[in-house]
């Protein structure tokens, strides 16, 4: 090989790398945001098969109340007030709210709980006991530490408070189970109270068909929801 072409060979080389070191971050980027938009596009999907659609278009669009995380300060939650339809039936308003609340804000570091939890089933007590059955999504998939586990509790019972006043007490359930930590810290054994001075919960003819009533069979409640019991994992809101 003569002088000239080893140069050129050199130079071509030289240009090949820089144009690689310019184009291979934005390659990258575009390969993020591909997959985010993916993934995005699977938990949609994902939340439309597992979820049943709750809101009615004739119900009245009012001012609700969710509890996300704060950007301006590090572990902790702030309050946005958002238009949405809500039910007045106090288990269907409660889907609603929780089925936002899990769908996440515009902002999704603001997030308090993992993208892919899904809300499989919500009962209200006549004692305003409220029962929340989360899948394992959101044992498994939230970033394990006292921090992010009491953010999403009290994202979920700070929620109920605002906009569902006949919720007393909440008792959050894995996939119809209970369990005794939420991800390895926060207490689940008991329950978390919600406002001391609920309403009383409306009993009408349609109270079971709504989800007012006992339990169904999913939801297993053990001695340790005794009410002296209770008390030891109470979360003030």
């Amino acid at each position: 090989m003569t002088p000239r072409w080893r140069i050129r060979l050199l130079v071509a080389l030289s240009l090949a790398v820089l144009v690689a070191a310019i184009y291979l971050p934005i390659l990258r980027q575009h390969m993020r945001r591909a997959t985010r938009l993916q993934q995005q596009s699977e938990e949609q999907a994902r939340r439309e098969l597992a979820q049943p659609t709750v809101t009615n278009t004739s119900d009245p669009r009012v001012k609700a109340t969710l509890f996300w995380a704060s950007g301006a300060e590090e572990g902790t939650i702030t309050p946005v007030n958002i238009e949405l339809p809500l039910s007045n039936d106090p288990v269907i308003r409660s889907r609603q709210v929780l089925n936002t609340l899990l769908a996440g804000p515009v902002d999704t570091e603001l997030r308090t709980l993992p993208p892919d939890a899904v809300l499989l089933a919500f009962y209200l007590l006549p004692d305003g006991t409220a029962i929340a059955d989360f899948s394992e999504a959101l044992a498994t998939s939230i970033p394990s530490g006292i921090e992010s586990e009491q953010m999403a509790a009290d994202s979920i019972t700070k929620t109920l408070q605002a906009n569902v006043p006949q919720v007393r007490k909440l008792r959050i359930l894995i996939h119809g189970q209970e369990v005794e930590t939420l991800a390895g810290h926060l207490d689940l054994s008991g329950t978390f109270l919600v406002n001391a001075n609920a309403e009383p919960v409306p009993r009408t003819p349609s109270a079971s068909a709504s989800g007012v009533a006992a339990p169904a069979a999913p939801v297993k409640l053990t001695p340790a929801a005794a009410p002296g019991k209770l008390a030891q994992s109470v979360s003030q809101p």
